[in-house]
């Protein structure tokens, strides 16, 4: 049969009774849709609709990030886990293992080492405090008194109008006054049950949540990735695709080199310090290690702290210079062997960079926000140059300057 007495091809007869449509109005888009009418051709999203989506998405995570901040840290802490595990428990799935049962050896395995080495640590770390607290009074004198010497011979070369002696007992006074506060403050967290109670129920936090949220996270983990790939918008889907990957190498490049060189730089530290005859060599040289992830930051604090414990210990300056040349030794390995083998040009994160994304992390969400801060900081920083490069390729950046004397 013929089509209706004055239908077009598309449009349903009905429509046509439509006084828009019977006077040849062209209707916008999505208005027959409106009107309960079928209607022809795909929808187009608008710039607006993009970047509300784009704008809303963030919100919605940082507000999240800002409710929820209390409860996510040990979710986050088996997120990193997972993501760092996530490679050898591939390997292990390609040679036929099955992923979950893979995925749970990888954590027993990172539980396993995390127990032996807290069995291991946890007595020399609790001896080692109980030793600061027992000759900090002690080492507070002997600095204050290498503080005293130091001012008086520098005195002596500057002349009195330079260094007074009002000058030198102030400086000495503030010397003990720090001291005193850095004492009183490590005894009331060691010794004090808030404390106690509150390290022991973080403890108990992360042995039970972490192991497990983290087993279910590696074991889903390809799932999860192509279910969120699946979500991506069509339009823009290779562009995320290629930023993932980016992201995906730095941050795997600097997380996996930078947990080798902490665990070196510690394992150095800790047993140069020892060799050198330093009391609480063990303690300083771990947590030098340890905090060597934010880019210079850990390495000086580590020497100050040595360097005064040093001079608290053995109150002459050739003990000071010993402790002085393991840290600058252990700086020379680590930026001229193990940095450039192990991370070499790989990570494009400038320290600069990290340094303020850790403490703008910390200040922003606690220790939330230093395990969410490199990741964040890798993102932004694929996102900036992807931008970069498209608008030194834009006719924004290569629009040639305008010559003669035309406006």
């Amino acid at each position: 049969m013929g089509s209706p007495l004055g239908a077009r091809p598309g449009v349903p007869a009905g429509a046509l009774n439509h006084p828009a449509q019977a006077g040849g109005t062209h209707l916008p888009p999505g208005y027959l849709a409106g009107a309960g009418l079928p209607q022809r051709g795909p929808q187009t999203a608008t710039r607006g609709q993009r970047i509300g989506l784009l704008l809303g998405a963030v919100a919605a995570l940082l507000v999240g990030i800002w409710l929820f901040s209390p409860i996510l840290t040990p979710f986050v802490l088996a997120g990193c886990i997972a993501y760092f595990l996530d490679p050898p428990t591939t390997r292990l799935a390609r040679l036929g293992v099955p992923r979950g049962f893979a995925s749970f050896l990888m954590i027993l395995a990172v539980c396993a080492v995390a127990l032996v080495a807290l069995l291991l640590l946890y007595p020399l770390l609790i001896s080692q405090a109980g030793v600061l607290l027992q000759r900090l009074p002690a080492y507070a004198a002997r600095i204050g008194e290498g503080v005293r010497d130091l001012l008086a011979a520098a005195s002596e070369r500057l002349g009195p109008d330079v260094l007074n002696s009002r000058l030198q007992d102030l400086a000495v006074n503030q010397t003990g006054a720090i001291l005193g506060y850095v004492a009183t403050t490590a005894a009331q967290f060691v010794g004090g049950a808030s404390g106690l109670l509150s390290v022991g129920y973080a403890l108990f936090t992360y042995a039970v949540v972490t192991p497990v949220v983290g087993f279910y996270l590696l074991r889903d983990w390809p799932r999860m990735v192509l279910r969120v790939e699946s979500w991506l918008p069509r339009r823009y889907t290779a562009t995320a695709r290629s930023l993932g990957r980016d992201m995906d190498r730095v941050l795997s490049a600097w997380l996996r080199g930078q947990l080798i060189c902490c665990g070196l730089l510690a394992v150095y530290y800790a047993v140069a310090l020892q060799a050198v005859g330093l009391e609480l060599g063990l303690l300083v040289g771990l947590l030098s290690g340890l905090l060597s992830f934010i880019p210079y930051v850990g390495s000086m604090t580590g020497l100050v702290t040595a360097l005064l414990l040093a001079l608290g210990q053995f109150g002459a300056w050739q003990g000071v210079a010993l402790v002085a040349g393991v840290f600058v030794f252990g700086q020379m390995i680590e930026g001229y062997v193990i940095y450039p083998r192990l991370l070499g040009d790989r990570v494009e994160l400038h320290a600069v960079w990290v340094i303020f994304a850790l403490f703008a992390g910390g200040v922003a969400f606690g220790f939330l926000g230093v395990l969410l801060a490199v990741p964040m900081a890798a993102a932004i920083g694929v996102v900036a140059r992807h931008w970069l490069r498209r608008y030194l390729a834009s006719p924004l950046y290569l629009d040639p300057p305008r010559t003669g004397t035309g406006a």
